[in-house]
């Protein structure tokens, strides 16, 4: 077998059915009473900032994230992560991860948040959001939503709901 590199690229509109393919795939259809897809329903990911993973033409991975507020300070929310199952432990996801936040801090974004084991995202700066600082809408797991500051001190004196940022609701 050939040694193929892996590429990452930005999302565009054309990868769209392959990634929902993915992530029916890795997450199932239970993915949707999820509290992160309730923000998913209104405010579409923002292309420039989610990215694909292919291994040749072979798509085997994809984040995303997209414009929320959390009380009024914007931020991005960070997810679906996923790669193939076939392909992880290889870095995929942490050669996503560091695109994505990378880009994101160069057009100025201050905050991510996500839902996620801090244990696999603390590598890239994520931390547990301090209990009552941020809430979902719908039941989250206190331990797992987690903050990342792109910027020193970007959720100092930040709190309140994580809500779409309306200004890009469809």
């Amino acid at each position: 077998m050939n040694d193929l590199s892996l590429t990452i690229l930005p999302e565009t509109a054309g990868d769209a059915q392959a990634i929902t393919r993915l992530h029916e795939r890795t997450f199932g259809p239970g993915r949707f009473v999820l509290s992160a897809y309730r923000i998913r329903e209104h405010v579409d990911h923002l292309l420039d900032l989610s990215f694909t993973a292919r291994i040749g033409t072979l798509l085997v991975g994809s984040v995303r994230q997209l414009p929320v507020c959390v009380g009024d300070t914007k931020a991005l929310l960070l997810g679906p992560l996923t790669v193939e199952p076939p392909f992880r432990g290889r870095g995929i996801g942490r050669a996503l991860l560091d695109r994505a936040l990378k880009d994101a801090k160069t057009q100025g974004h201050r905050l991510v948040l996500l839902v996620g084991d801090e244990a696999y995202y603390s590598r890239v700066g994520f931390k547990t959001v301090p209990k009552g600082r941020a809430t979902m809408p719908g039941p989250v797991d206190d331990k797992r939503l987690l903050v990342a500051e792109l910027v020193d001190g970007a959720f100092d004196g930040v709190s309140g709901a994580i809500r779409p940022d309306w200004s890009f609701a469809r």
